[in-house]
């Protein structure tokens, strides 16, 4: 699958920045203990990039019992302390960028233009954002609700919070993890999945530097079915937040329920690109390319599922593939590349499958294969347009996660509307129109965590993510994610100092 060797020098030098282990606990590097080792391959060149000892159970047990030990001391700190930590952490990242951005397109064939413009510094922000939320983790205000009692109620931390993070977008799921649980005064341990280590294991060692204690932030780099499921079961770690496939939630949901966890779970997607009759058709080809292809497509609310009101449908279908033959396919580092590869051949292939299974029943427009010459090592695949499928075919209902837009026409607004939450999912969706009514039907109507007019993608750390049916449940970024990462509890007091209350006559004695 891959030929043995060193990745280019100028790329980044993981090696040599983890000779001590893949492990972050407690404030180091450390090895794992598993007895197995992993190597993370650049999908771009096929070439071996780390080997490093994954974690074991005994790893997953030192990372929760040094989360669990630093936890009194995070969760005393005050909102301005924690804030204050979190505020130099943003600053050390910010330092680092660079080094973060290469990182990230090494393990994952992100072009640079990507992780410097998008992964990067939307983690950054992400920092700074909770670095002002920790100051603002308020409950109900008092009141007399009883007429005899002050009634308040306590935002507290839950714990040690187990987190599982997909390969996606390794950096900024890492953020999305762990600062609203740490702003929270939690304490966390990190499975990154064991293909995209790098920046999560970067991203704790940064905060050591930025000051916040040892214990807080703790990474453990292996596989789901040892690291992964022993962390979610452990009894020691009283919430489970994970995000990835709905086949693999719903695992993790099994586990987690065995020892009766907080759990939250943001899942798979298929997101619908609904473009009406009156939409600017331009703006509509625009947004379809580049939702679709952010990440070479592996993004959980890219665009999937154009639906194109009968109007303008060949003129989208001409325009889009138009469009996307285009797009620059080649090496994440070179100047210039738009579309780097899938993060491995394994995922190349799975979209290839799909797309192969297609043609027996769509018309494959753009795209659908792999490229040779200078990118036949990578795990690279071109841009692809299907057109023509039907709704219940595999191809619109299946989750592919790679670089292929299917589009359908459809003829009345209500059969819109109908096809766009025609399948198990409801993460992201997006509705084009000019028309403001129409707009805003779509908004009520298109049963989506996240439903956006007239563009597709753009997320802000002040606004909440998370998914409707198979796509979950609970929230990333926002002060919504306190919601997730906080116990609420109600203190009620006494107003009347009197020994024997009016009630006490419904248990014993008389009025």
């Amino acid at each position: 699958m891959h030929n043995p060797g060193n990745a280019t020098p100028d790329r980044f030098p993981a090696q040599d920045r983890f000779a001590d282990g893949a492990q972050y606990i407690a404030g180091r590097l450390t090895k794992g203990t598993s007895g197995r080792t992993h190597t993370v391959v650049d999908p771009a060149t096929g070439e071996d990039v780390l080997t490093y000892d994954l974690a074991g159970p005994d790893d997953v047990d030192a990372a929760v019992a040094a989360a669990r030990a630093a936890f009194p001391g995070w969760a005393g700190a005050t909102p301005g302390e924690r804030s204050d930590a979190l505020h130099r952490f943003a600053a050390v990242l910010a330092e680092r960028a660079e080094d973060f951005a290469r990182a990230e397109s090494l393990q994952c064939g992100k072009p640079l233009k990507l992780t410097r413009e998008f992964d990067v510094p939307g983690t950054v922000d992400n920092a700074a954002f909770f670095a002002g939320a920790a100051r603002h983790l308020q409950g109900q205000s008092a009141g007399e609700y009883s007429g005899d009692h002050t009634s308040y109620v306590r935002r507290e931390p839950i714990g040690v919070v187990g987190s599982i993070a997909p390969w996606n977008y390794p950096l900024q799921m890492a953020a999305w993890k762990i600062l609203p649980a740490i702003a929270a005064g939690n304490t966390i341990v990190l499975k990154p999945a064991e293909i995209t280590p790098l920046t999560s294991l970067m991203f704790a060692q940064a905060a050591t530097e930025a000051g916040i204690p040892d214990g807080v932030i703790n990474v453990v780099s292996g596989t789901g079915r040892e690291a992964g499921e022993h962390l979610v079961a452990h009894p020691d770690v009283a919430m489970t937040s994970f995000t990835g496939s709905t086949a693999v939630g719903k695992r993790v949901a099994e586990v987690a329920t065995a020892t009766v966890k907080r759990l939250h779970l943001e899942l798979g997607g298929k997101a619908p690109f609904l473009v009406f009759d009156d939409a600017d058709l331009d703006a509509a080809v625009h947004g379809a390319v580049a939702g679709s292809l952010i990440n070479t497509g592996q993004d959980c609310t890219a665009a999937t599922r154009a639906y194109v009101q009968r109007p303008l449908y060949e003129a989208f279908v001409e325009k889009t593939a138009a469009l996307m033959d285009t797009v620059r396919v080649g090496d994440p580092f070179a100047p210039g590349t738009d579309l780097g590869p899938l993060v491995s051949h394994v995922q190349r292939d799975r979209v290839a499958a799909f797309v192969d299974r297609a043609r027996s029943y769509a018309r494959v427009v753009t795209g659908g294969e792999v490229p040779q010459g200078d990118l036949k090592d990578g795990a690279y695949y071109r841009p692809t347009l299907v057109a023509d499928a039907a709704q219940d075919s595999e191809v619109v209902q299946s989750e592919i996660f790679g670089p292929v837009l299917v589009v359908l026409p459809f003829d009345t607004d209500d059969e819109g509307i109908r096809l766009a939450n025609d399948t198990p999912y409801g993460l992201a969706a997006s509705a084009w129109s000019r028309d403001v009514y129409r707009a805003n039907r779509a908004t009520r109507e298109i049963k989506a965590g996240c439903v956006w007019i007239n563009d597709h993608i753009p997320i802000i750390s002040e606004m909440p993510h998370g998914g409707y049916k198979a796509s979950g449940f609970g929230k990333d970024m926002s002060a919504y994610s306190f919601e997730e990462y906080t116990q609420v509890k109600h203190v009620m007091f006494d107003n009347t100092a009197v020994a024997a209350k009016d009630w006490h006559r419904t248990v014993f004695g008389d009025r």
